[in-house]
């Protein structure tokens, strides 16, 4: 193994954290890693501790940069807020969508094949890690209509066609 990546450090104070992190940095030196000084970065979760502490996190004396967002396994995070995790999996979703709009955009190729592409490869990259996040009904609701955009496309259809979404996701067997 050659680097190590994602690698998260949790503690209670920010004196804690200076510890860990140094304590890390040695216990990887010491194996012949080492820990990249302009990657590294921090982000501060306030779950409601009394106490506030003013001050750097600092690696070898280099301060290292808070962050107000951090992507972690390729989700954002934020403190207390899942807003741009959902708008970034809806991003990743659509891009999958344009790589493969070659296919599901061509009247050639049998709607349930691509039904079955949709469910296998762009559906999983929308809903990535949302068991793991409090959804909010906004966030379905988010995810819902980008889902019935591509699933209109998928049948040809635009809203000015004026059909139900029921009748799409019937149509093409995609539960909601």
């Amino acid at each position: 193994m050659l680097f190590a990546d994602d690698v998260v450090l949790v503690y209670e104070s920010q004196a804690g954290v200076n510890r860990k992190l140094e304590l890390w940095r040695q216990t990887l030196e010491s194996k012949g890693f080492r820990i990249s000084r302009t990657k590294t970065e921090y982000m501060r979760c306030d779950f409601g501790t009394a106490r506030q502490e003013e001050g750097d996190v600092s690696l070898e004396g280099h301060v290292v940069p808070k962050k107000d967002t951090y992507r972690y396994l390729g989700s954002m995070l934020k403190d207390e807020d899942v807003d741009e995790d959902v708008t970034h999996r809806i991003k990743v979703g659509w891009m999958k969508w344009h790589q493969a709009s070659v296919v599901l955009c061509d009247k050639r190729v049998p709607q349930k094949l691509k039904v079955k592409f949709y469910r296998t490869t762009i559906r999983p990259t929308m809903l990535y890690g949302a068991e793991c996040r409090p959804t909010k009904r906004r966030h379905i609701n988010q995810l819902s209509v980008a889902e019935m955009r591509m699933l209109r496309w998928i049948c040809g259809h635009t809203r000015m066609d004026r059909v139900r979404n029921d009748e799409i996701r019937d149509r093409l067997g995609v539960a909601c």
